[in-house]
């Protein structure tokens, strides 16, 4: 059988990274991981709990497709909690991770060949999923002097249906203050182009607190997930708020093409909510490996980065060492034992002279990595 144009999309390479640690653990060797953004704790205690007392009473059967009214509610407080935002729960939409809710937010918003704007470098799979779904994403190439994020000029005059933006950013960790966040937004607006913000890493901020689009305007979508700050990556849980006049149309295609998040995450989920202490001493975590990383990466090496405001990366430079990002990887991975993520990821570009670097694991780990990477770095002259 033949296969569509459309799923001719690129491989996930951090994965691949991943696959290859894993096969170098599978032969003995201790491999420090630098390459995955994913939290090395688990789901908050209570949320294991709830989950483990709510098996014993329920069926665990489909929600609304909209999700757990509970959550929703709990989630329009946070809102209320971390921006003074008062939000209508009606708005919320529990969605299977920000997976989920990209594609909703895609075939609710865009029609096939519509143009959309992401920056780069930026998660790749914004690219994939657009290019899957028949639409056409268009890079927007960010500079240093912007920290890595799209300004108002970028967009104009290039036809664009919809603009994606993260904040804080994967791969870079940089962030956008409200002035900057509103003139993006104000300049999508003027070009008639749909705004939606990722705030998947809203939790995990070092000297400021992220600004959510929904303190500018209503006029947006909104995507976060459990996945982050509340440690629950694979329990493939997420949310997304939308204007009120589109709720009943994502509704309707979250029905079709889900039914619902899992109820089992939902359920724990919300519990997760309540465990501020817990989710708080795994920031303290991040915020002390962030201190090692820009200390000890430039002592190895790698000098030139992106400041990371949040989320738990660092985004180098390293076109004075390779113009190979994913040989150079890999031979950091064989050498060192520290798995990173070449930028061939994030930007198609120039991410052949970049590497993204992890450090959501534990602080010994993240100790480790740097001891290997300059370690390393020196051997190589």
């Amino acid at each position: 059988m033949r296969n569509s144009s459309r799923s001719k999309v690129d491989p996930f390479i951090v994965m691949d990274v991943m696959e290859a640690a894993r096969k170098a653990e599978e032969q003995g060797r201790h491999i420090i991981h630098m390459e995955v953004g994913q939290p090395s704790t688990g789901a908050p205690e209570a949320a294991r709990r709830a989950l483990a007392d709510a098996i014993e009473r329920d069926s665990m059967g489909y929600t609304v497709a909209l999700g757990l009214p509970a959550l929703r509610k709990r989630i329009a407080a946070l809102y209320g909690e971390w921006y003074n935002v008062d939000l209508n729960p009606e708005r919320v939409v529990i969605t299977p991770g920000s997976s989920g809710a990209f594609i909703l937010s895609f075939t609710a918003l865009f029609d096939s060949g519509d143009r959309v704007g992401i920056g780069a470098p930026g998660y790749p799979s914004y690219r994939q999923i657009l290019s899957a779904l028949g639409m056409q994403p268009v890079d927007i190439q960010t500079a240093p002097e912007h920290r890595l994020q799209p300004v108002a000029a970028d967009i104009r005059d290039q036809n664009l249906a919809g603009l994606m933006v993260a904040s804080p950013a994967n791969p870079t960790g940089t962030m956008l203050d409200k002035p900057a966040l509103s003139a993006l937004m104000e300049a999508a607006q003027a070009e008639g182009a749909s705004f939606i913000s990722d705030e998947i890493y809203h939790g995990i901020e070092y000297e400021a607190k992220a600004v959510t689009a929904l303190e500018i305007s209503d006029e947006c979508y909104v995507i976060n997930s459990f996945s982050k700050y509340f440690s629950m990556t694979g329990w493939r849980v997420g949310w997304m708020v939308v204007p009120e006049d589109h709720i009943r149309t994502v509704e309707r295609i979250a029905q079709n093409m889900f039914i619902c998040a899992p109820h089992a995450s939902q359920v724990a989920a919300l519990a997760a909510m309540d465990c501020r202490d817990e989710l708080e001493a795994n920031l303290a975590v991040y915020a002390r490996n962030r201190a090692l990383m820009l200390e000890g990466l430039p002592k190895a090496g790698f000098s030139k980065i992106a400041p990371p405001d949040g989320a738990f990366y660092v985004y180098a430079d390293v076109s004075d060492l390779t113009q190979d990002s994913r040989a150079f990887a890999a031979e950091i991975l064989e050498k060192a034992g520290v798995a990173v993520t070449p930028g061939l990821d994030f930007d198609p570009l120039r991410g052949a002279t970049t590497l993204r670097f992890s450090y959501a694991r534990s602080t010994a780990d993240i100790e480790e990595g740097l001891a290997r990477l300059r370690a390393f770095m020196e051997a190589r002259g």
